[in-house]
């Protein structure tokens, strides 16, 4: 079963990749159809070059920090070994950066990242079903477990679904926010706030379940070093600009 893979004929289609292709597609349709039906403070032209911004950070931050998890691949200069490396945490960090040199850049002081909040939630939902599917093949899995909903790749081990995990994480944590903002409003920039911090906290937790290199002499991965550095920035912009004052 794993990796699966859609017949269509001849055809073969890795399920990897069509959820991927998913996640793009109905994430950025669910921010055109939230951006119809609110009053967004960005122009058009601004939220152009905001995107722009945001997928060249997310794209170098990808690629970067999946590198330095398999520092191996450094050595091989192997361009295409390199492009093949990723990771989402390095996407969300990168893109954070490039948004904001953005906004810095075009004048733009009101919060881009609120109405990107609940597309994002879904396409990373969308796109952990791909990875779950993908198996062993896109090294996303978990460690051995010999707990009952372990699932075994193919391999004859059974491991901790982590994909799963992350996608049950990522519903409650949207239902959460969802159910708060109809009680209160959150001012502004602070849904994607929440979202972002409490993201980089559970990939935290999560890296513990899953069979990553770690640093010598820190026994941290690449990755929960990552989450270090965004969790300060956000902890430093908090007591900068307290959200929760009156």
């Amino acid at each position: 079963m794993y990796p699966f893979e859609f017949h269509m004929g001849e055809t073969r289609l890795s399920g990897h990749l069509v959820f991927e292709m998913l996640a793009y597609t109905l994430g950025y349709r669910l921010y055109v159809w939230q951006r119809a039906r609110s009053r967004d403070l960005i122009s058009d032209e601004g939220r152009m070059w905001i995107f722009l911004g945001a997928a060249l950070g997310a794209f170098l931050g990808s690629h970067v920090l999946g590198l330095l998890e398999h520092p191996d691949y450094l050595k091989q200069l192997n361009l295409q070994v390199w492009m093949g490396q990723k990771t989402i945490i390095g996407g969300l960090l990168g893109g954070l950066v490039g948004v904001e040199l953005t906004k810095k850049r075009i004048g733009v002081r009101t919060s881009s990242g609120d109405l990107m909040t609940y597309p994002l939630i879904f396409a990373l939902a969308v796109g952990r079903i791909g990875c779950h599917l993908a198996g062993l093949t896109d090294g996303t899995h978990g460690i051995p477990s010999s707990l009952p909903w372990a699932v075994d790749f193919g391999d004859g081990i059974s491991r901790h679904p982590v994909n799963l995990y992350e996608i049950l994480f990522l519903s409650g944590l949207a239902a959460c926010l969802y159910w708060q903002e109809r009680k209160q409003p959150f001012p502004d920039g602070f849904r994607f706030k929440i979202f972002m911090v409490a993201y980089l906290g559970w990939r935290f937790l999560l890296d513990y379940l899953k069979p990553v290199w770690q640093v010598p002499g820190l026994g941290l991965s690449s990755i929960q070093l990552a989450v270090m550095a965004g969790l300060a920035y956000y902890f430093w912009d908090w007591r900068k600009k307290p959200i929760f004052a009156p």
